[in-house]
This record gives C-alpha cells, structure tokens and sequence, in this order.
C-alpha cells in the first residue's frame, strides 16, 4: 500500500468515529453540512432507527422531512404534543393526525418498541408517601425550569444537576423539554 501525503489525508476528527462508532455518509469526506443535504442525511438516519421521535415542529420543518421518510421505511413514529397556541407544537399535532404514536413519556416509547417487557411499576400511593422526595425535584417544582434557574435554586453547580438530572430523566422522574427546559412528570 502506497503512503499518501498528509495533503491528501481526511483530517483526524474524520477517523475518530473508527475507533468509537460509525460516520455514514452518501457524501465524500469534507462536503460542508449544507442545509439541501439534511433530507437525505436524514433518510439515512430515519432508515437506521427503530423509531423517530418529533418532540417539536412548525408545519413546515425539516423534522416532518424526517418523519415522513421514517413511516416511508415502515418505522415507528412518535410525536409528543404541545401546546394548541404555540406554532412549533403544530407538527407534532399533524403528525398525531396522520397516525403517529403519541407519547407523553420515555415508558410509551419503550413499550412501543420492546413489546412483551414488563412495563414499570407505578409506585403505590404507601411508597409514595413513605419515600423521601428528592430535594432536585422539590426544587424542580411541576412547572418547565431551566438549568440557571435550577442552579439559582439549589446552589448545586450545574455539573452536578445536568448529571443528577440525567437520573431523574433515565429514570422517568424528569423530562426533557425543547428550549433546555426540564420538567418534573408526575406518576399516576
């Protein structure tokens, strides 16, 4: 094999993906992220999920692009509604019109897709009066809450909630919402 000189070398982040994952692309090494590709980088993307979930979108968006090329190759989509008076929540209602799952938590999508698994447990009103609330969702609140405003509540640095937050979201307690927002979900 002959050696190519460093000019007519991909620059290093393009081999990174070797050693830790899979860089597919229909476009040779360098083609800019130019807004006319993202359609077909993501039918790539739509093809390669098991489903595809809308979480916010204008009637015109490039995440209805993605969906309908998702339910074009017979994958599942998902679409979390919104509000009836906020523009980029009527996407995700068309969707729902037009047959996508709706879904409101982590769980609905994870039935969805691993069907027979034992859905989780709710906790009875006895576990949830006994057990200790954690003090990030006492500071959490019901209501949406950023990041900043979570710091200026608790005094936690914001490496420290971003991680316990993590938790909570893997763990069903907390959603993620558009616009860096988390939000406690109630159980039951």
């Amino acid at each position: 094999m002959k050696a190519r000189s460093k000019a007519h070398r991909a620059p290093s982040r393009w081999w990174a993906p070797a050693a830790n994952g899979l860089m597919l692309s229909e476009y040779s090494l360098g083609t800019p992220p130019l807004a006319e590709n993202f359609p077909q980088r993501n039918r790539i993307i739509a093809g390669l999920a098991r489903g595809t979930l809308v979480v916010e979108a204008a009637l015109q968006s490039g995440s209805l692009i993605t969906a309908r090329l998702a339910a074009e190759a017979g994958r599942d989509v998902f679409a979390l509604p919104g509000s009836i008076h906020a523009p980029q929540s009527r996407g995700c209602h068309a969707l729902i019109k037009q047959g996508a799952k709706l879904v409101d938590t982590a769980q609905d999508i994870l039935e969805d897709l691993r069907p027979g698994m034992n859905a989780a447990v709710a906790p009875t009103d006895a576990t949830t009066e006994s057990a200790p609330i954690d003090p990030l969702l006492e500071a959490l609140g019901h209501d949406p809450v950023t990041l900043e405003a979570l710091v200026a509540r608790t005094g936690w640095p914001a490496e420290r909630l971003s991680a316990q937050l993590l938790e909570l979201e893997l763990d069903g307690q907390v959603a993620r919402l558009p616009g860096q927002l988390f939000q406690r979900v109630s159980r039951g």
